[in-house]
């Protein structure tokens, strides 16, 4: 790259409107210290730094693997008082930088990215997949079709090297149950600390959410079971088909010799809508749908859909009717889209695939015929004030109901653990999620930890995988502890 300097062009702010917006900055450092990627490569990705220097200017900022460790978890803009989307200015910057040939070795740097995570985390290749989003399309950018060919020389390495089991220096058995990213990132840190472990999984495959929640245009099944069989080559065990209150209680994996335990059982169970039609054929769950498609099971939806949310889930299984073949998918949500929680990428992807958005819509009553549904009535909502979320309270408004026709509806309202297995023990938090120490992670039963969805309730994967790193530490300090009060 030349050596003259670039300064923010009027281009870039076009791409990024936020990026004229960078000279308001408080330089408060809310966005690192709410980024999990921030806290993971802590010597590599520093969110506010990255800032400072696209807005001085962009010569010092774009061959730096930092911009490329963005996760896009939206976690910073949520959480900015500024409101500064910072996911899309950086990748407006790395846009503009490989659009007008000022990074000639943009795939080179992402590379590099690449096996600086991997140094940092078990889940290297599925972090690139699911961060990059990575794209073979016609229609793709240059930045997308880069990612796919960056990613896929990855993948290639990543199968070429050579694993061996590390050896288990110590000799306390550990059992974490669910193998999604929270459980799969605490096991391999802990077994690179030398301890045996265990991780019990429900599912007939290892992989949790990662494999049943997440569709395969977005994580492709054969990334995922290339991370499952590297951690099994190093040495931890998986047990599947196992689940907790049927095959193994958390009180009984004490009496069998496990010294500490980490619940990183997700958030699986659907919450139901209670309005009437409920029940009707052609309303479906949307996680039972997302989990039949990535079982290769088939599904017919037909033409036209409705998705009743305002997650992730709710884009995901809106893509994912696509294609399956439906024409007309309509998500209907009862906040405004200030207020929707998906990931703001995700939302901007279904809509260039023609998925419709409509908002400040309540469903209020199922229609059907002969035991299926044919429609559903709605009401239109009013924002009021703030609730208990910190959200503006959703009003129906009087007289605004109507009505339209389809064949499938899709609830996609919100996703909780399924805790009804849990030892009394075990403190529960208001909202049905685990309640554990915000520093070390540990519940109020000794010896018990928990993180993941579990514990925030539907989260990322970038956050669970950090949840899991910071249990790890806390199991083996928790360990270290209980042999020096025994000696």
């Amino acid at each position: 790259m030349e050596s003259k300097k670039i300064d923010i062009s009027e281009e870039l702010v076009n791409r990024s409107p936020d990026v004229e917006k960078l000279k308001y900055c408080y330089e408060c450092s809310t966005c690192t210290a709410s980024c999990p990627s921030a806290w993971i490569f802590t010597r590599r990705y520093n969110p506010k730094i990255l800032l400072q220097k696209i807005s001085l200017g962009l010569e010092d900022v774009l061959n730096e693997v930092g911009l490329w460790m963005c996760t896009r978890c939206y976690r910073c803009y949520q959480k900015c008082p500024q409101g500064l989307d910072l996911p899309e200015i950086f990748l407006a910057t790395k846009d503009f930088a490989i659009e007008g040939n000022y990074l000639p070795n943009a795939e080179g740097t992402l590379k590099e990215a690449l096996k600086l995570v991997k140094e940092e985390i078990s889940l290297a290749a599925i972090y690139g997949w699911l961060c990059l989003r990575p794209s073979e399309e016609e229609s793709a950018r240059k930045i997308e079709k880069l990612a796919t060919r960056a990613l896929k020389s990855f993948v290639v390495d990543y199968t070429k090297e050579k694993i061996s089991p590390v050896s288990e220096i110590r000799g306390e058995k550990i059992a974490i149950i669910g193998s999604g990213p929270a459980g799969l990132s605490a096991a391999y840190k802990l077994i690179k600390m030398g301890y045996p472990v265990t991780v019990f999984e429900s599912l007939p495959e290892a992989g949790g959410m990662l494999r049943v929640g997440i569709p395969e245009y977005r994580l492709p099944k054969s990334v995922l079971d290339i991370e499952i069989q590297r951690m099994k080559k190093i040495g931890i065990e998986i047990k599947t088909d196992t689940k907790i209150g049927r095959d193994l209680m958390v009180d009984n994996l004490f009496q069998e010799g496990y010294k500490a335990i980490f619940i990183a059982i997700g958030a699986h169970k659907s919450t139901e809508l209670h309005i009437e039609g409920e029940n009707l054929e052609g309303v479906v769950d949307a996680l039972d749908l997302l989990k039949e498609f990535n079982t290769g099971k088939k599904v017919s939806l037909g033409e036209r859909v409705v998705i009743i949310g305002g997650g992730n889930v709710a884009v995901d299984v809106a893509r994912t009717a696509l294609r399956l073949g439906s024409k007309d998918i309509n998500i209907f949500y009862r906040r405004s889209k200030v207020e929707m929680p998906a990931n703001p990428s995700g939302v901007k992807e279904a809509e260039r695939e023609g998925i419709k958005f409509h908002f400040l819509i309540a469903p209020k009553k199922i229609l059907g015929e002969d035991g299926r549904v044919v429609a559903l009535e709605s009401v239109r909502m009013r924002l009021g004030e703030l609730d208990e979320t910190g959200r503006r309270r959703p009003i129906p408004m009087e007289g605004s109901e109507f009505t339209v026709q389809l064949d499938t509806i899709i609830l996609a309202i919100g996703e909780s653990p399924d805790l009804f297995s849990m030892p009394k023990e075990i403190e529960v938090a208001k909202d049905n999620t685990i309640k554990a120490n915000p520093l070390t992670l540990e519940t109020s039963m000794p010896g018990v930890f928990a993180g993941g969805d579990v514990v925030s309730g539907p989260a990322t994967v970038m956050g669970a995988i950090a949840a899991g790193i910071k249990v790890a530490s806390s199991i083996d300090s928790y360990l270290r502890r209980e042999i020096s009060a025994n000696t």
